[in-house]
């Protein structure tokens, strides 16, 4: 019974990613939402009672990340209340639910115990007293057992990330330090501890999980000069990876044009690499008034401004050979019906995921994604005999039924079918 449905699902798996292409999102507080009670909807306004699911089998996504935090109980209230809570046993979870529905699985290691930025790559406080060649076999070391407890929970990776926007190096010292060894792409004088540090990480990762792809990922497309210093040193200083992972927000970033010219630059210098788009956004709802640029005039900040906005982001990525996934940062947002004052999520909303954090409702720009597959879309399998038991979505049999009592979408015989 589980082993035919493990089939369904790899099988349905390997058909969405058969062109080579991932798209998803970054969903690493959906369990969050989930346990909250948060209401998810969808166009028409019918409840989504298992979203990860939805996005799968309705929107066609293949693969979705996840964050991981050394230890974010040691995050700031600040830091908690925008979303820093993934310690390992919450991707755990996360991890083997997205494994289970045969997506891929993409892990981000925030290497730190808060967010991990160009602006901030603090060591955990429980590595604040190691020296740099302690640093070094710490972060083989953990990043080695974070990945065989993943394993072991259903969770493997299959692709890996070995620091988050690492534009200025990581692990700089513990917070508030005077020379926190930042590594600027001009400058020589810590990238030899910068490069020592991601090649053991990297060396984790190929022992572990050897299947899995290594993503070294900045956010400098606004600047092209500094996207490609940075992977020029990763060259010379012999740091092997497979993937250039990329973050764009065009309110930070500049517009498409600034993208298009960064894809352009990198493909014409890393001819052997893919590139990702693993952090990308547009706001549907109140843009904040201190964005670096204003695309509102071409984008309106409304659901159809996000959904013109998705549209013209996915038609340059599919002008480019190189580029082969595209993920939506904090699509899962949603504030829906949750008591704010007992028990919301976070404590301020994000109004650039996929979803109105009032109604819940799905935003245009969640339907034209798949776009992004080229119009290759799925196809459904060919499939071993199985058995008639009636299954959710998510995987649950529907014990004692012939069929299901709630309208919404199950499987049976292996084939998909919608209850209304």
């Amino acid at each position: 019974m589980k082993r035919n449905l493990t089939l369904i699902f790899l099988l349905f798996s390997l058909s969405c990613m058969a062109d080579g292409k991932y798209f998803g999102g970054d969903i690493s507080l959906l369990k969050s939402y989930i346990d909250h009670g948060a209401i998810y909807l969808n166009q028409d306004g019918a409840r989504i009672y298992a979203p990860l699911s939805y996005f799968c089998y309705t929107n066609e996504m293949n693969t979705m990340r996840v964050r991981l935090f050394v230890n974010p109980e040691n995050a700031s209230d600040e830091d908690k209340g925008q979303g820093v809570v993934q310690d390992l046993e919450y991707v755990k979870e996360l991890g083997h639910m997205i494994k289970d529905l045969g997506m891929a699985f993409m892990l981000d290691f925030h290497y730190s115990d808060s967010w991990a930025d160009p602006a901030k790559q603090w060591t955990p406080k429980a590595w604040s007293n190691l020296n740099d060649q302690q640093l070094y076999d710490k972060i083989y070391d953990y990043t080695k057992e974070v990945l065989e407890e993943l394993k072991a929970a259903g969770a493997a990776p299959d692709f890996i990330q070995t620091g988050n926007e690492i534009s200025y190096g990581m692990l700089w010292g513990p917070v508030g330090t005077s020379s926190p060894k930042k590594c600027y792409a001009y400058d020589d004088n810590n990238w030899p501890r910068f490069t020592n540090l991601l090649k053991r990480a990297i060396q984790a990762c190929r022992e572990t999980c050897p299947q899995a792809q290594i993503i070294i990922h900045t956010e400098r497309v606004a600047q092209p000069d500094y996207l490609k210093a940075f992977y020029d040193k990763m060259s010379a200083y012999g740091v092997e990876y497979d993937i250039i992972g990329l973050s764009y927000y065009s309110y930070y970033h500049g517009p498409l044009a600034s993208l298009e010219t960064a894809l352009t630059r990198m493909e014409s210098n890393y001819p052997d690499k893919k590139i990702m788009l693993v952090e990308v956004g547009y706001y549907h709802d109140w843009q904040p008034n201190n964005v670096t640029y204003d695309l509102s005039a071409t984008y309106p900040i409304s659901g159809q401004g996000q959904k013109a906005f998705a549209e013209d982001l996915i038609a340059l990525a599919n002008n480019h050979a190189q580029v082969n996934g595209l993920f939506w940062w904090f699509m899962e947002a949603n504030e829906n019906g949750l008591d704010w004052d007992s028990n919301r999520v976070t404590d301020n909303w994000y109004n650039a995921g996929l979803f109105d954090n009032q109604t819940g409702r799905a935003e245009p720009a969640l339907y034209v994604l798949k776009d992004f597959l080229g119009g290759v879309g799925i196809h459904q399998p060919s499939l071993p005999s199985v058995e008639k038991a009636i299954y959710s979505i998510d995987g649950r049999r529907m014990e004692g039924q012939s069929a299901p009592l709630h309208d919404g979408i199950y499987i049976k015989e292996g084939k998909k079918y919608l209850k209304k």
